[in-house]
């Protein structure tokens, strides 16, 4: 592992003060760097140290070990298969369907950051070293944005390798964009909510996405766990009705998600940067993860879902190997 340290957006945050698995933390004045497991865990650690500049330089090794997916291919289509049943019963309307790969590694993923910056540019590209865990990020997918009492989810849904989206990823979006709605409606000011962009395509390194922004005002005597139990996880990673969907991925994904599908960024009192950790790779106890997946509704194709997968995997993990 690299020293502790976090890096997003050009602040780079050093001298690691205290960490806390408690979101309550995150109310005591300083500069907090987060990581949220999509499960709800909070790793939240306090930096004495921050300043506008660039991480410092590593070399990365490629990876020359076998990568293992937790789902096959027919595992796979089969949990999509699940879930349009269960829209046909009217238990859910969509869920995000998702599988992690993984493989022996050790020493650490700061040169991998830096390999992925270069060849695959991110909006919220982020970096996280702590003794016990280290995430190498590069999400182009803004969670929670906040400035004083102004805020801003931008969910993404909605993958092409064109610009052209079919009725399928526009229903997929705008079904999010109603339950990102729902969940900001929770912590803001009523009458505040507002959608100032709906289906923007946003090019990205390989291929396109579907985003749209949703703002308010929040209510500013929340605290910050009353904020994140409002909000966790990600709408655009769990599904609508988001306590159904979280209810079919419990029961059919085989491992938790971890940091992947989580929340990861930075909160200093009433600023706060948290991206959606997708793109992402997280390493703890020698072992190496990525996690890939796809949003179904009742129009999905099963085989098109795990390609969906694996064109959202590709890239990243070509990198990884040392092949872009």
């Amino acid at each position: 592992m690299a020293e502790p340290m976090f890096w997003m957006a050009g602040l780079l945050a050093r001298d690691l003060l205290e960490v806390s698995s408690d979101p309550a933390s995150l109310d005591t004045p300083g500069f907090w760097a987060v990581s949220a497991t999509f499960e709800g865990q909070w790793l939240c650690a306090r930096f004495g140290q921050v300043t506008q500049e660039e991480l410092p330089r590593a070399i990365w090794e490629p990876i020359t070990t076998s990568w293992v997916s937790n789902f096959n291919r027919g595992q796979y289509e089969s949990y999509v298969e699940e879930i349009r049943a269960l829209i046909s019963a009217g238990e859910v309307y969509q869920a995000n369907a998702c599988r992690i790969i993984s493989t022996e590694h050790d020493g650490s993923i700061l040169g991998l950051f830096h390999e992925m910056h270069k060849s695959n540019p991110a909006p919220f590209a982020s970096y996280l070293s702590l003794p016990e865990l280290e995430i190498a990020s590069a999400s182009p997918e803004l969670f929670f944005k906040r400035n004083g009492i102004n805020v801003m989810s931008s969910p993404i849904k909605g993958t092409s390798t064109s610009e052209i989206f079919g009725i399928k990823d526009q229903a997929e979006n705008i079904m999010i964009v109603d339950l990102m709605r729902n969940d900001l409606g929770k912590i803001c000011q009523p009458g505040s909510i507002d959608v100032p962009r709906l289906l923007g395509v946003e090019q990205h390194p390989g291929l396109f996405h579907l985003v749209s922004d949703v703002t308010g005002k929040i209510n500013e005597e929340l605290s910050w766990e009353e904020i994140a139990s409002a909000l966790m996880p990600p709408g655009s990673v769990s599904g609508a009705p988001k306590s159904s969907a979280l209810s079919a991925i419990s029961r059919f994904e085989p491992d938790e998600r971890g940091p992947y599908c989580g929340a990861l960024g930075w909160i200093n009192g009433d600023q706060a940067l948290l991206s959606v950790a997708i793109r992402t790779f997280w390493q703890r106890a020698g072992r190496l993860s990525f996690g890939t997946g796809a949003g179904i509704t009742w129009g999905s194709n099963a085989s098109a879902e795990w390609e969906e997968t694996a064109l959202k995997a590709s890239r990243l993990i070509s990198i990884a190997n040392g092949a872009i």
